[in-house]
């Protein structure tokens, strides 16, 4: 046997075993393979000297590296832009300000529906037959925030299997964070990296879970609601207000023996539609069936977002309504900022608990303990300006 091997039993063989259980298993490279650094072997393998460092990118690097199409470099501005860390912040912001001449230029469509309603599949094949025409795509696939671990799973990638092998394809898994609507925090600063990147086609998929799915209107240019055939209203939880968001309806799963049921469906909610105010000023929503795996209605619902973007861009609805998200994305992070600054003010934190407790006990309304904590802000707050 050579000197390099070394003669091993697994854990789970008898005590008494003889060589029929034993394996070979040979000495790896050290080091200086593969462009990694040669590993001092007289160091303790697990010093941190022995551990290969990424290097640290600069503003320039960021930028430079987003516009080059770096998607390695796009990865980690992503994360730089959804890092909680202060030091982070101030490097993501001038990041993005660097790149936002070079942002604007993608259409941005929102998929929601119910979980089991096929989204991540209804992706995979839209975006195949997006690559087929010569886009380029992002998926920012949006994944639930445990409350009680603050975990997420971020399986979405795994179901989109041929686009996740695609060189034109980007996709990124986030977690929600708990962020009401199911959109991760940064997604916004996400979408810019991408559109920056050179991905001229923005796609969102977001939590199911109903009406509380009505923030993802707020930063698309296109909402699309897929639904189930046959699975009843009371079933989906998709009710009369996030229909009345919605470009577009699609009933997914339409093949087989569902396809007669998805065919009834549309006729119904198209009727239904009739009734209910259009979503975006100029347009008409209507319900429109496909099926992920039979490619059947894929190509039909692309070019009504098409049809969309040039009906609201001669219109003008298109630019009013990307003007009026930046605004409403701008007192979102006015919002969160002085919730931040409250929770974590120096006067608050020591007197909160024992508010709470006596709201809790019914011994304080809540409306007072609310206007006493927000005087005890505001006082300490005048009087650390006027020092």
């Amino acid at each position: 046997m050579s000197s390099d091997t070394e003669r091993k039993k697994p854990e789970w063989a008898p005590s008494d075993a003889g060589d029929e259980f034993a394996s070979h298993v040979m000495r790896g490279v050290e080091g200086g393979h593969d462009g990694l650094p040669a590993v001092d072997t007289s160091m303790p393998s697990t010093s941190p000297q022995n551990r290969p460092r990424r290097r640290q990118l600069s503003i320039n690097d960021y930028v430079q590296g987003v516009l080059d199409q770096d998607r390695t470099i796009l990865a980690r501005a992503i994360t730089l832009v959804e890092s909680n860390a202060p030091a982070h912040l101030e490097i993501a912001q001038a990041v993005l300000k660097e790149l936002l001449p070079h942002t604007g230029h993608s259409i941005r469509v929102g998929i929601t529906g119910v979980p089991g309603v096929g989204k991540s599949t209804f992706i995979d094949a839209l975006g195949m037959h997006l690559l087929a025409q010569g886009h380029r795509l992002a998926v920012l696939a949006v994944d639930p925030t445990s409350s009680l671990t603050r975990g997420s799973i971020l399986g979405d990638k795994t179901r989109m299997e041929r686009l996740s092998r695609e060189v034109n394809a980007f996709i990124r898994p986030s977690p929600t964070g708990g962020v009401l609507g199911g959109v991760t925090r940064k997604s916004r600063e996400t979408m810019l990296l991408c559109e920056a990147a050179g991905f001229d086609v923005v796609l969102v998929e977001t939590v199911g879970v109903g009406q509380s799915e009505t923030v993802i209107r707020s930063m698309v240019d296109f909402f699309l609601l897929l639904m189930l055939a046959g699975a009843g209203d009371e079933l989906q939880g998709i009710k009369k207000g996030i229909m009345e968001l919605a470009d577009a309806l699609l009933i997914n799963k339409a093949d087989g023996d569902n396809l007669n049921h998805a065919r009834r469906a549309r006729a119904d909610y198209n009727q239904a539609l009739h009734y209910l105010a259009p979503a975006t000023e100029g347009w008409r929503t209507r319900a429109y069936i496909s099926s992920a795996v039979t490619g059947a209605g894929i190509s039909e619902i692309w070019d009504v977002i098409q049809e969309f973007r040039q009906v609201t861009s001669a219109s003008g609805a298109f630019e009013t309504r990307r003007k009026a998200q930046m605004k409403d994305w701008l007192h979102s992070m006015i919002e969160e900022q002085l919730l931040h600054r409250f929770f974590n003010h120096p006067a608050i934190k020591p007197v909160l608990p024992a508010i709470e407790a006596a709201v809790i006990e019914g011994t304080v309304p809540t409306t007072s303990a609310v206007q006493e904590l927000f005087q005890i802000f505001e006082n300490k707050r005048e009087s650390s300006d006027e020092h």
